[in-house]
């Protein structure tokens, strides 16, 4: 599929300089590009690239001004990353073909309700009383339980698991082997020093605009459900464990584990293979810096935090000199 610069700076609001009849298939990066790719400027350590890049369209800010002439056609934006973004988006959809249907080795329960233009792939199990919404995609070898509520317009990759009575918002994606609804991990000890399992009667609740990593595991709460809010994008290989509740439109990376029914604010960022213990609060646009681990509430909001166990950026970076400054040998 091919698409040309004229269409792309109408889509992104961009002026074109050059000749706005060049088309490309695919994107590259700016050090790789080719004839018939597009790539982008956005940070200025790659512009050396911009003048030896052999691609057809380069998006670059309205800002930046070219300190040597330039062989491709130029898209300047407002914000080149965000663009880029924008214009895959354009791409993929451009490119995707919606299927409809069910395999014929799909088994869907009698009572479970399929929206308008849902497809089912081989394999999946769609349980009874579940219900999915219009144009949702599920891929094969996806198990819905019994009960389970998906939106509108979902994408279920391959190998996901579903558990009874969990609910999926509109928009969402779930990526491949991710599981949603497993039990809790609830034991209470007992006299003879063994350990009881406590029954996990709650569920998930995934808000709309979503997406949940590959192999990234949601637990079903105790009672009440776990709470995935608006708009969260979670990565892969990710533990969320029972009771949890994540604010939306927070983004936490690879390798996460938190404990059970910790309360997580809107607008967080956290880095890859935070630890957070269990029962705490953490503040509204709270950023954790990559294997932080929390102990303690965060109770002020918009702050950044470093190290295990995690406290405040600057705090730590003036600790971290007196750290390195009293291992030198004299």
């Amino acid at each position: 599929m091919e698409v040309s610069a004229k269409v792309i700076a109408e889509h992104l609001g961009g002026e074109i300089v050059g000749n706005p009849d060049v088309t490309v298939s695919s994107v590259a990066r700016i050090e790789s590009g080719k004839p018939g790719t597009l790539c982008f400027l956005a940070n200025p350590k790659y512009e050396h690239y911009l003048y030896t890049c052999k691609a057809s369209i380069i998006l670059i800010n309205k800002s930046f001004e070219p300190k040597e002439a330039v062989s491709a056609t130029l898209v300047r934006v407002d914000n080149a990353y965000e663009a880029v973004a924008s214009l895959l988006d354009l791409l993929n959809t451009m490119k995707a073909s919606r299927r409809r249907g069910r395999a014929w080795s799909a088994h869907v329960a009698f009572s479970a309700r399929l929206g308008k233009g849902v497809y089912v792939g081989q394999h999946s199990y769609i349980g009874r009383r579940a219900s999915v919404g219009r144009n949702t995609q599920i891929y094969p070898m996806v198990y819905v339980g019994e009960g389970v509520t998906i939106g509108d317009n979902c994408i279920i990759y391959p190998g996901v698991k579903i558990y009874r009575g969990c609910r999926i918002g509109n928009n969402c994606i779930i990526q491949a082997n991710a599981v949603i609804g497993s039990d809790g991990f609830g034991f209470a000890p007992t006299a003879d020093g063994s350990y009881k399992k406590i029954p996990q009667t709650g569920i998930v609740t995934i808000e709309d605009d979503c997406e949940i990593g590959a192999n990234t595991v949601i637990d079903r709460s105790t009672m009440g459900t776990t709470l995935i809010r608006k708009g969260v994008k979670l990565d892969n290989l990710i533990q969320v464990a029972h009771n949890v509740e994540i604010g939306a439109n927070t983004v936490i990376a690879a390798q996460t584990g938190i404990a059970g029914s910790t309360k997580i604010g809107e607008s967080c960022m956290f880095g890859g293979q935070v630890g957070i213990a269990g029962h705490l609060h953490i503040a509204d646009r709270t950023r954790l810096a990559a294997q932080s681990g929390v102990q303690a509430d965060i109770k002020e909001e918009n702050k950044a935090y470093i190290g295990s166990p995690a406290f405040e950026h600057m705090e730590y970076m003036r600790a971290y000199a007196l750290f390195r400054r009293s291992g030198r040998k004299k």
